[in-house]
Order: structure tokens, then sequence, then C-alpha cells
């Protein structure tokens, strides 16, 4: 075969890349030019935007539905939690099993479109709990999300490019939440709670098509490479590893925080400084988009010019941006004035994008190809569960709690600031993940220490 040895042009296909565990297989990314893997970026990018928005739009939508169903704080969190992460979660191991073994690009397609389909009918429900079940629907179909993208992105790009694709990848969710927040306030303050989620669900169905027909599976070109390896031996190889415990437990904790009590921020803001749901739709939506493109590229950037130095530097800058977030969300969320409050929360959430980028390149160190999806979800299994699912249930507790005695205000915002705290937890976990990585250049097979 040959080919030329431009950088935008594609490579020989019997490159060699070396995976978790020493593991080797041809480069599926030199069968791309350089042009196409910014193509397919852009897409999986789109894909993972509707993901968040269609995930995270319920967070500015709260105060409305609070009203309307008269439900309690609890019932929100149990809403926009556990409801959510219960299907998201246990599917996601299916699906991603499924994703090690065939055509991502058709599982990341189908997926988009139920999980559209499912938020389209969270408009037009008319109880409490039908819009239950329909979130339900959605967890499900977004369960087929991050496994088959980020599998996906890691045969796009060689390891020493990962770190940086992956920030542009994952600035997505950070942009599709801060566009659900300002998109979703503005139409749920004009024209109701309802009409915001019809719309995020038709622009994901528009999407899906399109996906289907860009995205290509570097498994059409080396069906060979793969193994059907069972499940227990699968998970039993990636739990031995020290290195892929520790990114597990800081991932949870990522998403305690980060996926979970962040949902009510914006009902904060409501409550404490009498903004309308658009205006602090908006506020904190428009922080959140300028911290996500900071933060991810910087946390992407970063974490590429220090892995080329030492692999372990990838979980070592995730550690400490998440134990630098954690004072940086506290004292923000403790302030009396929105003015207040604005530059400490904008420098918290750089931090909380600055890990993520780097968090999951991490992952990849210790996941060798065929088990990249499976390595994923697994971690997603226990983040959505405990996390995702527990982190808003747990903040709507504690604000019900104290609600009695400091009102309905305080009481959240004593919520969330106890809630922040555990991201230093987050951060030495992800410290001592970068301990059993050792000291090895990203060009060099990846030693991952047993």
């Amino acid at each position: 075969m040959t080919t030329r040895n431009s950088e935008d042009d594609r490579g020989p296909v019997s490159g060699l890349d070396a995976d978790g565990g020493g593991a080797t297989h041809a480069a599926p990314w030199l069968l791309y030019s350089g042009r196409q893997r910014v193509f397919f970026l852009a897409i999986l990018f789109l894909v993972y935007a509707s993901n968040n928005t269609d995930r995270n739009i319920l967070g500015v939508l709260l105060p409305q539905i609070k009203t309307e169903f008269h439900i309690s704080d609890t019932q929100l969190g149990l809403l926009s939690g556990i409801v959510f992460a219960c299907f998201y979660a246990t599917l996601g191991l299916p699906l991603a099993r499924w994703a090690d073994r065939g055509d991502r690009t058709r599982i990341l397609s189908f997926s988009l479109i139920v999980w559209s389909v499912m938020t389209t009918l969270c408009g037009l429900t008319q109880t409490f709990w039908q819009l239950v079940a329909a979130r339900l629907g959605v967890g499900a179909g977004e369960a087929g999300a991050m496994p088959p993208a980020q599998s996906l992105l890691a045969d796009y790009f060689p390891p020493e490019k990962r770190s940086g694709a992956m920030g542009i990848f994952m600035m997505a969710s950070s942009m599709g939440y801060a566009g659900g927040l300002i998109l979703g306030g503005y139409i749920a303050q004009h024209y109701g709670w309802r009409n915001a989620f019809l719309f995020v669900g038709i622009a994901g169905l528009l999407l899906g098509p399109i996906a289907l027909s860009v995205l290509k599976e570097p498994r059409k070109v080396f069906p060979s490479k793969v193994v059907a390896e069972p499940f227990r031996a699968a998970s039993g190889a990636l739990f031995r590893l020290p290195a892929y415990r520790y990114i597990l437990y800081a991932v949870v904790i990522y998403f305690f925080m980060g996926y979970g009590a962040l949902v009510f921020i914006v009902s904060l803001m409501t409550r404490l400084f009498g903004l309308s749901v658009q205006e602090a739709g908006a506020n904190f939506g428009t922080m959140s988009m300028i911290a996500a493109v900071i933060g991810n590229l910087l946390g992407g950037q970063l974490g590429d010019r220090l892995a080329r130095r030492n692999l372990a530097n990838l979980p070592r800058t995730a550690g400490w941006a998440m134990i630098i977030s954690a004072p940086l969300f506290m004292f923000a969320l403790a302030q009396p004035s929105m003015a207040a409050m604005q530059i400490p929360l904008f420098l918290a959430m750089v931090a909380l994008n600055v890990m993520a980028a780097p968090m999951f390149s991490s992952l990849y160190l210790v996941c060798d190809a065929n088990r990249r999806a499976t390595g994923l979800s697994i971690v997603l299994l226990f983040a959505n569960l405990v996390g995702l699912g527990l982190g808003p249930v747990l903040t709507g507790f504690i604000s019900d709690t104290l609600t009695p005695t400091y009102g309905p205000a305080e009481g959240l915002r004593w919520g969330l600031v106890a809630i922040c705290s555990v991201m230093i937890v987050g951060g030495a976990f992800m410290l001592r993940a970068a301990r059993h990585v050792t000291n090895a250049p990203a060009a060099q097979p990846i030693p991952v220490v047993a």
C-alpha cells in the first residue's frame, strides 16, 4: 500500500498502536487524513453536545416544573438524578460491550435518535410521573453515547494527540450544558418548559442521519482485530489494575458534583438573588460556555504537552485541577451577592473543565483497544448511579433538611457547599492513579504498574 508521509495524509496502515497493557495492533488513525479527523471530531462534538443539552436542560426548567407539579427539592433531585441515571448507567454496560465488537457509528446514531425522541416526549407530558417515565427513556437512549463516541475518538487520533482531541470533545459537554441553560431558559421564560424540551428533541432528530452518514468505522478495515473477550475476563483484568480503580473513584466524584449537584445552580440563583429563569439560565449558561472553551482547551493542550514528558502527568493534571476547584466552588457559593459570586464561580468552572480531558485520557492508558468501551462503561455505570444518580438527590435532601431552619435559599446554598468539598477526595484519587503509571514517553508502549 503506497501512501504519502504528510501529516494531513494517510500513513501506512501497518503502524502500531501501543495501548494499555502493552497490546499492539494496527493503528486505525493512519487510515484518515488530518482533515478527516477534524471533520469526525466536529460530528462527535455535535452529537455529544446534543447529549448534554437534552440531559441538562432540565436544570433550568426545574423552577417551573416545581411550581406546576407542587413537588419538593428531593423530588426534583430524583427527577434530575436517579430517575435519569437508572437506565443511563445500567444500559451503558451492554451497549458498551456491543460497541467493543460492533459498528460504533450505528450504535451512536441510533442512540441519538432514541434520546431525541424521548426528550421530545418530555415536552408532551401532562403529569409528574409521565415526565419521570420520559426521562427514564432519555437516560436509556443516552446510555449509548459516551462509550462508542470516545472509543471512536481513540481510534481516530494517536495517543500523543488524544488529550487535545479529547479536550475539544469534552468541551461539547459544557457547551451543551450551557446551551441548554441559555436556550432552555429563554424558551421556558417565553413559551413554557414543555416547548424547551420539544425544541432540543427535534434538533437531535435532525442530527442523527447526518452522524450515521459521515462517521466511519475503522473496524470495517481491521475486522480481525476485534476480539470477543468475555466480560468477566475484561472486567477482571481492568479491576486488577490499581490505576483503573483510582480513576473510577475519581470519575464517580466528578460526576457526583459536576453532573449532579450543579443541576441546582440555576435554582439557587433564582432563590438567592431573585433572578428569573431566563436571567439565571443566561448568566450561568454563558459563564459555563466560556469556561468550557478555556478549560477544555487548556486541559487538553496541557495534558498533551505534559504527557510527552511523562504519561503519569495526565492523571496528575486532572487531580490537581479537581483539588483546586473545590475551594473555588465553596468560596463562590458562600458569596452574598451575584456580583461577588461571578469571578470565583467562573474560575471554579474553568478548573472543572480543565480536569475532564486528562481524566478520560488517563482512562485509556489502562484500557487497550478491545476494552475501551467496556472500561469506560464500567466507570460510567458507577459514576452515573452513584454520582449523577445520588448527587442531585443528596443535594435536594440536604436542602429540604436545612430549609425549615435557614429557608429554601440558604438551605440549598449550604447543601451545594457541602457537596463541592468532595472534589478534594477525587483529586487525591487521581494523584494516586498517577503513581501506578510508569515514567514513559507517549510514543512508546504504555506500561501500567499492576
